[in-house]
């Protein structure tokens, strides 16, 4: 007669999760205290970082969720532990800048350390593994995405986080932060809406004639292989020698250093993955839909509109998700010749040692990259339509 034994079955990913937060909480150090800005600095754990009973707390809250992430399989579970445990890590940090701030001190820094950027890690992994499957449609993923940012927009405006080195950063570069944040989404977006705009009908002529085709794809691969900090240089020349000699080049703002070469590489970046893609989307669609539409009257003209492209749009949509993701983190180096956008400040920040300066540009740069990846994957699949089967 054999008994019963209940297994307990060990998440594996959630194993992983459990390891990092045990690194974070015991082996690394939450907070890193400056003296001044350009100092090295001083870590403290968490158990430093914190008075006593929110050290406790915010220790047991954590150590909960590596258990839930452990053993926890209910996808909502598994959310709601992330969240708790994001809830009690982000306030912590700026409680922490007040805590290690001495009263009346300005130049004191303190900045996230390793066990920060840990925790944070393994409860995003949490999040985005119960969000996984949980199997989230579109709308779903757009509102969880809203709701992320209204979360860290209210973190931010309540002050909780206004005596970390990064707000202070931003605290005396408020106006030129918002001027460059402009310069950076115009950059990225600019580009990618120039290229569209040329690299549709390029794929459309493309995928019609396929001599035009080959040539095509094989410059614009050639243009692809060219780093980027090559090609502004190799620009920089050429729009000099044209603002030089023509005034309305120089009228619209054409020089050899600044946001017209920086436009233009983008531009020149983003044309293979929109020319390939509508390429591969229009090959995609089936014969036999283009001769029923053909045998129904259709005009060339009309099988394109109506038919070709409807079929081939989230492919082309993939081509414009590659293209904005690419150009958001791109837009960066254009401040090496004068473009402006967020990677003055890290390239600032990399010129005076000064990490929070860096962050300053690094963090916005990911966080608009991220979220133009969640954006565009969701109007992917609804360009699907509501048959198409999410794996």
């Amino acid at each position: 007669m054999h008994s019963s034994r209940s297994h307990i079955i060990l998440d594996r990913l959630g194993s992983v999760i459990a390891v990092l937060i045990s690194i974070a909480l015991f082996a690394a150090p939450f907070a890193t205290y400056r003296a001044n800005r350009i100092v090295a600095g001083e870590g403290r754990m968490l158990t430093e970082a914190l008075p006593t009973a929110g050290a406790l707390g915010v220790t047991a809250v954590i150590l909960c969720v590596a258990l839930c992430a452990v053993l926890a399989r209910a996808p909502v579970i598994r959310l709601a532990a992330a969240a708790a445990g994001l809830g009690a890590v982000f306030p912590a940090l700026g409680w922490s800048a007040g805590f290690l701030t001495p009263a009346g001190n300005t130049f004191a820094r303190v900045s996230p350390a390793l066990g920060f950027w840990l925790l944070t890690l393994a409860l995003a992994l949490l999040a985005a593994d119960a969000l996984t499957r949980l199997r989230l449609g579109p709308l779903a993923r757009l509102a969880a995405l809203a709701v992320a940012a209204g979360a860290i927009a209210g973190l931010l405006l309540s002050g909780a986080w206004n005596d970390l080195s990064l707000l202070k950063e931003y605290a005396n570069r408020a106006d030129s932060f918002w001027r460059e944040a402009r310069q950076h989404l115009w950059l990225a977006l600019g580009s990618m809406a120039a290229a569209c705009l040329v690299g549709l009908p390029l794929g459309i002529l493309a995928h019609r004639f396929r001599a035009l085709r080959a040539a095509v794809l094989q410059v614009l691969s050639i243009v692809q292989t060219v780093p980027s900090i090559a090609l502004f240089g190799i620009l920089i020349a050429p729009l000099g020698y044209l603002a030089a000699h023509v005034p309305l080049a120089a009228a619209l703002g054409i020089r050899g250093i600044g946001a017209a070469p920086a436009f233009i590489a983008l531009f020149l970046y983003s044309l293979l993955p929109v020319v390939g893609n509508t390429v591969t989307g229009l090959s995609q669609v089936p014969p036999a839909v283009t001769d029923a539409a053909r045998g129904m009257g259709l005009s060339r003209r009309q099988r394109l509109l109506e038919v070709e492209l409807p079929l081939a749009l989230p492919v082309i949509l993939a081509g414009v998700r590659i293209v904005l993701v690419q150009n958001l983190g791109l837009a960066t180096v254009a401040a090496l010749i004068g473009g402006g956008g967020f990677g003055t400040f890290v390239f600032q920040g990399i010129g005076q040692t000064a990490i929070d300066l860096v962050l300053l540009g690094a963090v916005p740069t990911v966080a608009l990259s991220f979220a133009a990846a969640v954006i565009l994957d969701a109007m992917i699949d609804l360009a699907k339509g509501p048959s198409h089967d999410r794996d």
